[in-house]
């Protein structure tokens, strides 16, 4: 595995602002799920691009490509949670749209870097 800067990679990138959203949109729920389903899209945001931080840090491809599926997963609970949240009333429909198209990019990303990552030729560093 390089030994770049996962602050580099798109994926990360855009899993960050990812992040960032969520928390905007969150701040805006009801006090009385401070504790709820706000306090866990938050944790399972933060974890997508934590993933693909930790993963990248292992310096090991396999272990890389394991952190992704981890962001990935992490992304799907997002998701629902979205949905959740918008079937809720917590989040208006064209939020949780928004948030939904920027989780697709960030998924297609994610899958492209371990994609990516399948097609390259072992070295002794991977």
């Amino acid at each position: 595995m390089s030994s770049g800067d996962y602050r580099n990679l798109v994926a990360w990138k855009k899993a960050f602002q990812f992040a960032l959203a969520v928390y905007q949109e969150t701040a805006h729920f009801p006090d009385r799920e401070k504790y709820g389903i706000a306090a866990q899209i938050r944790r399972a945001s933060i974890s997508v691009p934590s993933n693909i931080a930790e993963g990248q840090g292992r310096h090991s491809r396999g272990e890389f490509r394991h952190h992704l599926l981890f962001a990935l997963g992490s992304l799907k609970e997002v998701e629902t949670q979205l949905l959740i949240s918008g079937a809720l009333g917590h989040t208006a429909p064209g939020r949780v749209s928004k948030l939904m198209e920027m989780s697709a990019e960030v998924g297609r990303l994610i899958n492209g870097l371990s994609k990516s990552m399948a097609r390259q030729p072992l070295t002794t560093n991977n």
